[in-house]
């Protein structure tokens, strides 16, 4: 039997909230950007912290439509997902100086996604021995920067910067 116990409190608030109707990562209003912790927006997509981070910074790069593949975007909004995500590399070398950086997208529930109805990228930050290696090990994740630091961090380089092309 394991006697060792790690807690995670925060996650009441999430399990006992009212769930919203409808897809989560359908765009909402810009006024509930902090709410929502988007950190950046383009024409054809939108960036935003994962509330459930495998390390520091974790973001997600997602399409404002709702769709499941990559074949249902249009050129446009697929060369847009894509120049967000050079930002979001360009952001989280600056913001966190990592050693490396996991871009992932899964297609479909089999593939792993846990919202396969919504296409995403998931965008994150890696470091010479991080302990990332817990996720696979035991499940658990360490995360020691409060999600108030990450938004600020990341909105505030997004918006001093991001637009910029080689920064």
């Amino acid at each position: 039997m394991n006697d060792k116990y790690l807690y995670s409190p925060w996650r009441l608030d999430y399990i006992m909230a009212e769930k919203e109707e409808g897809c989560i990562l359908c765009d909402k209003e810009p006024e509930c950007d902090y709410l929502r912790l988007v950190v950046y927006r383009s024409q054809h997509c939108y960036v935003m912290l994962n509330r459930y981070p495998y390390n520091n910074g974790h973001v997600m790069c997602i399409p404002y439509p709702h769709v499941s593949s990559l074949a249902d975007l249009t050129e446009e909004a697929l060369t847009d997902v894509i120049l967000t995500l050079q930002k979001c590399e360009k952001v989280l070398k600056h913001v966190y100086d990592c050693d490396g950086i996991n871009m992932g997208l899964n297609l479909g529930s089999t593939a792993g996604a846990g919202i396969a109805e919504h296409l995403h990228f998931h965008i994150i930050p890696r470091w010479v021995g991080d302990s990332s290696f817990m996720t696979i090990v035991s499940g658990e994740r360490i995360i020691p920067e409060a999600f108030e630091r990450t938004f600020r961090l990341l909105h505030d380089a997004f918006a001093c910067w991001g637009n910029k092309g080689d920064s």
